[in-house]
């Protein structure tokens, strides 16, 4: 028999009427602007499903908008993200779209442009209780819940990479819950995705980095 835990009944301490529309949409925002350095200038989110026809009422707009300024399901300045997000100088949009059925029905895109002007889109999905997966990043199918610490890498995909990448929190010592490696095709852009059970080092991104194949570092701490 699996394991029902009440916070998939009740859902996680939160702000708003609903776990789905409300906490799962700010925890996408929430781990879609970890994979970003910041700071942001603008961002849309395009909804899909339930999420684009019920936005509003069930307040996923401010919850998607104050994810992505990093507050936490439970924070209260959700309440008021436009008016945090306009005073930060963020430019925000919201896109409802009818047209694409084949998804989650709690699906959103997030598209992000940071002030280097670097640009990054993000697919996430609220499952219900508060927990959601990430499925895409940018053209890049991938699968990260986000419930772990974990290092987003994105690299060549050559060899010797991924065993890199294990080098260096092996001698850091970081223990692996989880890896998984995902790329466009052969030899293109891949993304490695490593969760960990404890605390990642602070500097562990930049060591990473040093590689030449390595283009980007993002750190996720949970």
């Amino acid at each position: 028999m699996s394991f029902i835990s009440v916070f998939d009944v009740m859902g996680p301490n939160m702000i708003g009427p609903s776990s789905s529309h409300t906490a799962g949409a700010a925890r996408i925002g929430f781990l879609a602007q970890k994979m970003i350095h910041g700071p942001l200038k603008k961002v849309n989110f395009t909804l899909y499903g339930s999420f684009s026809r019920t936005y509003k009422g069930h307040g996923t707009d401010r919850a998607l908008l104050g994810g992505i300024m990093g507050f936490s399901t439970d924070d209260m300045r959700i309440r008021n993200s436009f008016e945090i997000a306009e005073k930060k100088g963020l430019e925000f949009t919201f896109t409802p779209n009818e047209v694409e059925t084949d998804l989650h029905p709690n699906t959103v895109d997030i598209h992000m442009v940071n002030e280097k002007g670097q640009e990054m889109t993000v697919r996430g999905e609220s499952l219900g209780g508060g927990k959601v997966r990430i499925v895409r990043i940018n053209s890049v199918q991938v699968d990260f819940t986000g419930e772990y610490s974990a290092v987003i890498v994105i690299h060549q995909d050559k060899p010797g990479v991924i065993a890199y990448i294990t080098k260096c929190l092996s001698d850091r010592n970081v223990n692996i819950a989880f890896m998984r490696l995902f790329r466009e095709s052969k030899g293109e852009i891949a993304y490695t995705i490593v969760e960990s059970d404890g605390q990642l080092p602070e500097d562990i991104g930049d060591t990473i980095h040093q590689n030449i194949n390595i283009h980007e570092v993002m750190i996720v701490q949970m």
